[in-house]
């Protein structure tokens, strides 16, 4: 017989806090971390997001879950922009001219950073409603992580039991 999963139950928009709200909105606008610091620096956004999803992470599972998928979601744009940043830097430190290769990477990570972009801003205004929105890829795994029910929290009547002989 296989092991069937369960979860928890989602919550209803009506049963979230207007701070839970609050929170998991705030965790789509770490995009916009690296640009109040005045950095062009991609990882800024990176660091901001994993110190957010640190401190909010136990406020609830409805926060836990947006801070997650919006962490998540960073690393792909994240990677693209700094490797950008990078080759960008290369280029003009070796004096070399800027390929059509580089131009269509940059084109790639335009619009690569506009989709993100997109998608942050209507996870950001779903949160606030206490709604969820699922991202491609991310939202699944962030939805299997926060919400599985995990064996050890099922049965909770072998803590700190004595072993059975």
């Amino acid at each position: 017989m296989m092991n069937e999963v369960t979860y928890h139950q989602l919550p209803q928009p009506d049963e979230i806090s207007e701070r839970e709200k609050e929170d998991a909105m705030g965790a789509y606008l770490m995009m916009f971390a690296s640009i109040g610091a005045g950095l062009p620096l991609p990882i800024i956004n990176m660091i901001a997001a994993i110190i957010y999803y640190y401190l909010n992470r136990s406020k609830s599972l409805f926060v836990k879950f947006h801070a997650l998928q919006s962490l998540l979601s960073q690393f792909p744009t994240s990677i693209m922009n700094a490797a950008a940043v990078i080759w960008s830097f290369r280029i003009l430190i070796t004096e070399m001219e800027f390929s059509d290769l580089w131009k269509g990477y940059l084109i790639m990570v335009v619009v690569a950073n506009l989709i993100y972009f997109i998608f942050s801003i209507v996870a950001a205004v779903k949160a606030r409603k206490g709604r969820f929105y699922y991202f491609l890829f991310f939202g699944k795994l962030t939805y299997d992580h926060v919400y599985r029910v995990r064996a050890e929290a099922e049965d909770m009547s072998t803590v700190n039991q004595p072993p059975k002989i």
